[in-house]
């Protein structure tokens, strides 16, 4: 009985300790993505990872994944899920693109599509797309400008 009950808790130790089968191997699917203390976009940040980082996915919550980085165990945080994706990402310096254009290739976005846009339209000024996309809004002021239109967070399912 004695044996039984030890061969029991041992198994059970083993089955606690053993790696989640919910965790599974993700990828970083944009160019820079910056991992949070908790799950919300306002969160402290821990730290970064680069286009097509392996990470583990731990857990998610709602609209966000905590991660560990596959590179750095010491490294994890939650990342929002719209930043990873279960698709191997092979980063190659051999095509001559940028991460921008590695990420916006994973997801659908590639030079053809571009120029099949043009085909359509002529009148496209991705200069003035690329000026908007450069414009930076420091967190400490996008919350305050929620808190005083009384705006949610967006942080919840």
């Amino acid at each position: 009985m004695k044996r039984a009950l030890i061969a029991l808790t041992l198994g059970a130790a083993v089955l606690y300790a053993a790696p989640s089968s919910k965790e599974k191997t993700m990828y970083v699917a944009v160019k820079n993505a910056e991992l949070r203390v908790s799950a919300s976009f306002f969160a402290g940040k821990k730290g970064a990872l680069s286009y097509g980082e392996t990470v583990t996915a731990l857990q998610e919550d709602g609209k966000w994944t905590q991660v560990r980085s596959a590179s750095n165990a010491a490294l994890s945080g939650w990342l929002s899920s719209a930043d990873l994706t279960s698709k191997r990402i092979i980063a190659s310096s051999a095509t001559g693109a940028s991460a921008q254009e590695l990420a916006l290739a994973g997801k659908g976005f590639n030079q053809e599509v571009e120029n099949a846009y043009k085909k359509q339209r002529g009148d496209l000024n991705y200069k003035d797309i690329d000026a908007i996309e450069s414009i930076s809004v420091p967190n400490n002021q996008l919350l305050t400008f929620l808190n005083e239109g009384r705006l949610a967070k967006g942080d919840k399912r």
